[in-house]
Order: structure tokens, then sequence, then C-alpha cells
């Protein structure tokens, strides 16, 4: 850049001693032909072959600065102007040319070069699509980010957020003050760094599980490099986990409280088997143990049953078979078939068909089931002599049934998991009461 700098200034100095010369020259050639005009109007005698030769020495000076300012111009021109023009003409072709060789139509031999009108159009036009595919891209990239449902981060070789996108924000409650990765993560206080994340990817995990209040969320962390293939940054992906993690605590409790609903019939069977077998008994004391026994025994067998019932509509297996029934007649059924429980708690159970019920086309007894169990577990938890309604009712296009009772009812925190498998209020008194908590069923 120096050197060519350099050049330019020597150039243009030549140049304006070339043009002080020739300047020079014309007035020394003016002068002369004024003095001979001035001897020739004197009378003077004037020396023709002298002034010959000064006219010949003057043209063929100037001449000679001529030809020299010539070719600096030339050179000038040459470099500075023409020479450039060239390259872009060039390289717009060689563009042209690799972009013909992709698949448009190809040059011919001996085609005459495109004049430089027509090459910059070309190169404009290329310039306008390939701006115009980098921002639709860019667009399509925005929107995705935008809408999607993990959250993703992308910080700068600083620490600092270059990208953030809505559900990174809401998942990790970030606030506007949280500007770098530190901000971010350090209030989680996991055990990763971004030069860990950086430098030693192969050694450290990746991977870090964090709570955000009542939340759980699984982050990746990984680097991007640049097109030197040089560490450029960190990205950050956030996964909400949290249905993972309360289906996982579900499966434990699940398990555990399955086991325990086994444990206890068996324990109590194998306890008057046992004893009943050591020694001989009045038949009333045996009559007692054996009906602990066969009590014990069906309560196992109801909840084998309810784990089939579920399994069978998890995995599909249930055959739906509907058909055209009276509900109000149903309800009423199940009442009759729950009438020696409602007597022995002194139970005042009534109830209502409040409409002209249409018959339901659905599975009759999943229905009866479901019927059963929430007068069931209305009888259990509502005190001797309590007071138990049952309506039935049309409204538009939908049959209800709604079963109202005196009971202990369900606390508020505990009503958002009424319909979780196998969860129960008070596991010591729904167990006494002989509940198994399942009350998943499909109509």
């Amino acid at each position: 850049m120096l050197k060519n700098i350099q050049f330019n200034k020597i150039i243009l100095v030549l140049f304006i001693i070339g043009i002080i010369i020739i300047s020079g020259l014309g007035i020394y050639f003016l002068n002369s032909l004024q003095h001979l005009n001035e001897q020739v109007q004197a009378g003077q005698v004037v020396d023709m072959h002298e002034l010959q030769n000064k006219t010949t020495w003057v043209l063929g000076i100037a001449a000679t600065i001529f030809a020299m300012v010539g070719i600096v111009t030339a050179m000038f021109l040459s470099r500075f102007v023409i020479y450039p023009i060239n390259k872009l003409i060039e390289s717009a072709e060689k563009i042209t040319e690799e972009d013909l060789q992709k698949g448009k139509k190809k040059t011919k031999k001996g085609k005459a070069k495109r004049n430089l009108e027509n090459v910059l159009g070309i190169m404009t036009t290329e310039l306008k699509d390939k701006l115009s595919e980098v921002s639709t891209q860019k667009n399509q990239i925005e929107t995705i980010l935008l809408h999607m449902t993990d959250g993703i981060i992308a910080f700068n070789m600083k620490g600092e957020i270059i990208l953030i996108n809505p559900a990174a924000k809401k998942s990790l409650s970030i606030r506007p003050e949280d500007n770098t990765f530190e901000d971010i993560f350090e209030k989680f206080k996991l055990d990763i760094n971004m030069e860990k994340i950086i430098y030693l990817e192969s050694w450290t995990s990746t991977e870090q599980r964090i709570q955000v209040e009542d939340k759980y969320m699984n982050v990746f962390f990984a680097p991007f490099k640049n097109e030197s293939d040089r560490p450029d940054g960190v990205i950050a992906v956030i996964q909400d986990i949290t249905e993972h993690v309360q289906l996982d605590n579900m499966r434990k409790e699940f398990v555990a409280d399955v086991s325990h609903e086994l444990k206890t019939p068996i324990t109590s069977i194998m306890g008057y088997a046992d004893t009943l077998l050591e020694g001989e008994y009045d038949k009333e004391t045996q009559a007692k143990f054996l009906g602990v026994i066969a009590t014990e025994a069906r309560r196992m067998a109801k909840l084998v049953t309810d784990l089939l019932t579920l399994s069978r509509y998890d995995n599909n297996n249930k055959i739906v078979q509907k058909e055209a029934f009276d509900l109000g007649d149903l309800v009423k059924k199940c009442q009759d078939k729950l009438a020696i429980e409602i007597k022995k708690k002194q139970h005042k159970v009534n109830c209502f068909v409040t409409a002209d019920v249409p018959p339901v086309y659905a599975d009759k007894y999943d229905v009866e089931r479901v019927v059963l169990n929430i007068l069931t577990n209305s009888i259990k938890y509502t005190k001797d002599g309590g007071e138990i309604k049952i309506y039935v009712g049309f409204v538009y296009n939908d049959a209800y049934i709604k079963v109202f009772d005196n009971g202990i009812g369900i606390p508020e925190e505990d009503l958002n998991r009424i319909f979780e498998r196998f969860y129960r209020v008070d596991k010591a008194r729904t167990r006494e009461m002989g509940g198994t908590g399942l009350r998943t069923f499909n109509c």
C-alpha cells in the first residue's frame, strides 16, 4: 500500500514538471516570434538559418516532452484505471462461469467478452439473489427459534448472550439484567463453566439437571466453532422434563404402594393360616380366622383385577362394547347393589332424575364401574347417618351424574391429584377401608 502511494506521488511530480517545461518552452517560443516580428518591422536583417534552428530545437524538445508526458499518462491510466477495470471484468466473468458450470447455460468458446455494464448488471443481480437467500434463511431460523418449545441460548467467547429465544427466558426465569453465562447459571450452582465446556468437552459432563421453582429442566451444553474450526462460543439447549420427572416419581410411588397393598393381606393370610395349622380351635374361632383370610384374599383379588383392568386400558387391549341404555336406571341399580353398605352406615341416599334423559350410547359395564366407584367412596368416607344425593340430568347434548354427600371431603391441596392412579389422601385410612386408589376408566 505504501509503495503504491509513493509511486502515485512520483508520477504526479513528473507530470507537473513536464507541464512546467512545456509551458516554459511555449513562452520562450512566443517571445522569439515577437522579437522576430519587431526586427522585421524595424527593417533589420533576419538570419533565417538561425531562426530555423531555434524553431527546430524548440519543437524537438516540445515533442520529446509531450511524448514523455504521454507515456507517463498512459502508465498512470493503465495501472490505476484500466487494470482495475480489467480485473473487475475478469472476476465477474469468473463468478459467472462458475455459476454457469453449476447448471446454467455454458458460454461458447470465442464469444466476445461482456462489456462492463453487462458484467456489473449480472453481478448486481447475483448479489441481490444471494442477499435475498441469506435473508430468507435468517427469517426461517428466527421463526423456528421463536416457536420452539425448547429453550436456546448462544454465548460468545466472553460469555455474553448473542442469541436467546422466548422459551429459554420463560423456562429459566431469566431477568433483563441477566446478560452473561455466569448471570444465568451461577444461581443454580452448577459444577460447570464455559472453559470446561469448550476445552474439556470430552472429559466433562455437558448435561445438567436443574430445578426452577416446581419445574425440572435438562440443560445440554455444546461448543460451536467458526470457519477456521476454532471455538467461537457455547450453545445451551433447555428442555422441560417436569412431566418425565413426575411420571418417574409416580412410578416409584406406584411400585411402593402396590407392594405394600399386596404385602399387608399376604401377611394377614399367612399369619391366620399358620395359627390354624399350629393348634386345634373351636369352630367359632376357626370361622373368624377363615373369614379374615377370605376378606384379605378378596382384597388381593380386587387389587389384581384393578391392575389388570388398568393394564388393558394402557395397552389399548380393552374391547369396548357400546350399547344404548337408560342412565337413570343404571344409577338406581348401582344404588341397589350397595344397599347393604348403605344400611350398615345408616345413610340416607336419594336419586333424582332431573330431566328426560335420552338413551346413552356407551360401554355400559365401564359406566357402571365408574358409578359404583364414586358411590362406594361416598359411602365409605361419609360418617354414619350421613346424607347422599344423586342427580341424573341432561343439558344440551350431554348427560351427567352428580353425587353430593356431607362426608369428610378432600383437602384443597390434594384436589389436583384426584385423577392420579393409586394416589390416596390418607393412605392409612384408605388402606383400612380397602381402597386401592385406582380411578382411571374410559367410558
